[in-house]
């Protein structure tokens, strides 16, 4: 029954992780949570998740009931740690004794501050979306995981498919959001233009013109100006431009 309710909760992190397509997206919320089910599922004291981008942190994140000591931890690597290590080499960093690794002065800044919080161990994984690597996700546990018998502590397996989920619905997000831009640009481009064609047809009827004389005179009444055209074409068709400025452009070359 445990591991049965285990693994429900890990599936429902890892849907949450991923579902990112929404309007109310914020990406500190979502590594903040990913954070929480690393500590709620791991059993660990404290998670953390770095984003870095051209080899420097430019987000951090900490599991909400120890964020405090998840940021302090992240910001300790500064001069080298696992999640710099991590995503170095694109792999994980398995776990580690921080006692041993402060003795073997590795990490020296990092492992200080570790041990001033009693933390006995900490793995590391990567936040990879395919070959793009964002970051890692750093755990810090109160017990030094074992390996099983496929070569790799349960734990850290549990956290990879975590950061994969993670860094999946970052990438996820992105595209839409970009999208949602490209969507929002193209249908600002079709109304413009849908604009610029009624005024030509409001002024060539009022005009007794045809279409692309009122058109040329709309394009030199707005370069004169220096307006945007689809702005004068606002003006035509909500009956606020000066239609005698208007014309008097008609019959220039």
């Amino acid at each position: 029954m445990h591991h049965t309710t285990r693994e429900a909760r890990l599936a429902a992190a890892l849907v949450e992780a991923a579902d990112t397509l929404t309007d109310g997206f914020e990406a500190a919320d979502h590594l903040q949570r990913v954070c929480d089910h690393c500590v709620e599922l791991l059993n660990a004291r404290a998670a953390g998740l770095m984003l870095i981008d051209g080899g420097r942190a430019v987000s951090l994140a900490g599991s909400s009931g120890q964020r405090e000591v998840g940021l302090e931890l992240l910001e300790a690597q500064h001069g080298g740690g696992p999640c710099l290590d991590c995503y170095g080499s694109g792999k994980a960093v398995p776990p580690v004794s921080i006692r041993v690794a402060h003795a073997d002065s590795r990490w020296p800044d990092f492992t200080e501050r570790a041990l001033r919080y009693d933390i006995a161990a900490t793995f590391a994984v990567p936040l990879r979306r395919r070959e793009t690597l964002l970051g890692a996700l750093n755990v810090f546990v109160p017990t030094l995981p074992e390996d099983d018998a496929c070569g790799a502590a349960p734990e850290v397996r549990m956290a990879q498919a975590l950061a994969d989920a993670a860094a999946m619905g970052l990438q996820n997000h992105r595209v839409f959001t970009e999208y949602r831009t490209l969507a929002g640009q193209l249908q600002e481009a079709l109304s413009s233009r849908v604009r610029i064609e009624q005024a030509k047809g409001m002024l060539a009827e009022r005009w007794s013109t045809s279409a692309d004389d009122a058109f040329m005179a709309l394009r030199r009444y707005a370069r004169r100006r220096r307006l945007p055209l689809d702005r004068v074409a606002s003006a035509v068709v909500e009956r606020t431009a000066d239609d005698a400025e208007l014309r008097g452009e008609g019959g220039e070359g």
